[in-house]
């Protein structure tokens, strides 16, 4: 069964930039899953931010990141990764990979979900 494990959150100041992975284990990216990367801030619903397509040439992005925010997969690492720059304070949240069978910013589309990442933008 496929596993999905983030790294890479933490505390940043506004302004700064991060590098989140997702690592997949238990299965191969490339032949079946695309990619989601969602994000939940306390008293919210998870929203999605971006999304890479099984073959990674398509993208997608929620309209609040785009520009700033770029995905990006590595199959021979079975890794997708997500760069955030000109980080915000509105960019709080836990950051979570989610693999289904199409790119979609929708998180009921996908069916595995990794634990999640805290990204905190702060002064």
């Amino acid at each position: 069964q496929l596993q999905l494990v983030e790294s890479g959150g933490g505390l940043v100041q506004p302004g700064g930039s991060l590098r989140l992975s997702c690592a997949a284990s238990g299965s191969t990216l490339r032949y079946y899953y695309a990619i989601g990367w969602f994000r939940q801030a306390p008293g919210k619903e998870r929203e999605g931010v971006s999304c890479i397509s099984r073959s990674g040439g398509s993208t997608n992005y929620a309209d609040s990141v785009k520009g700033r925010f770029t995905i990006s997969r590595d199959n021979a690492k079975n890794t997708v990764y997500l760069q955030l720059n000109s980080l915000k304070p509105e960019d709080t949240a836990v950051y979570y990979c989610a693999a289904g069978v199409v790119a979609t910013l929708r998180p009921y589309d996908y069916d595995y979900w990794g634990q999640g990442t805290q990204v905190t933008v702060s002064s």
